[in-house]
């Protein structure tokens, strides 16, 4: 079940940036229903964000891409209180806005370039491919993915029952890492219940596993 929120007052159209035929977004949309993710995938991806590292950390941590992230914390009623992931979580936008507001909060990411200028000092950073993550079974309250491609299994394998994810495209369908709210509660395993509205430029999905 998907709960349609009204908008926050802030939202707005992103500018026309990357559409339907965009690689990253087909890639996105393989991966969340069934595509292998072989190693090229990955040392293409880390090589990628490696080589924008610098220039993301000056561009990417800016109030129009944090407001989707702030409104799912805000209206999307995950509980706040317990072990947070951030996967793809790069310079580290994410881990300023869940700073102080989540129980314990580790930063994950495939480049080490990205990883390199997030804030060590907010949480412990891990560099690994999101595929093969180096956590235990059942490790997690929440996941938070901003821009990030879904590997719904390690997801839901992380996750402990009944836990939530954070989804958020900071360019709404113009975000090349995009998967539309409805499809990502189609790609994870199991039942959930969520809710959605768009944010500045950007819309968030905050979904829930139903313990069955």
């Amino acid at each position: 079940m998907l709960e349609q929120l009204a908008n926050h007052p802030d939202a707005s159209d992103p500018e026309p940036f990357a559409g339907p035929d965009h690689p990253i977004r087909k890639i996105t949309r393989l991966m969340a229903f069934g595509g292998k993710w072989r190693p090229t995938n990955a040392t293409n991806m880390a090589e990628l964000f490696d080589g924008m590292a610098a220039e993301w950390s000056e561009r990417h941590v800016d109030p129009t891409k944090r407001a989707p992230v702030v409104d799912g914390l805000d209206r999307g009623g995950t509980p706040l209180g317990g072990d947070w992931l951030e996967l793809g979580a790069g310079t580290g936008a994410g881990a300023r806005v869940l700073n102080g507001r989540v129980g314990s909060l580790i930063c994950s990411d495939l480049s080490m370039g990205m990883l390199s200028y997030a804030p060590g000092e907010l949480a412990p950073r891990v560099q690994a491919d999101a595929t093969t993550l180096p956590f235990a079974d059942n490790t997690f309250d929440a996941v938070l993915m901003i821009n990030m491609i879904l590997f719904p299994s390690e997801v839901d394998r992380i996750l402990r029952p009944g836990g939530s994810i954070l989804w958020v495209n900071t360019l709404g369908d113009q975000t090349p890492i995009h998967l539309p709210a409805a499809d990502v509660l189609e790609a994870l395993p199991g039942e959930w219940q969520g809710r959605t509205a768009r944010a500045g430029t950007g819309f968030w999905l905050a979904a829930r596993r139903v313990e069955v």
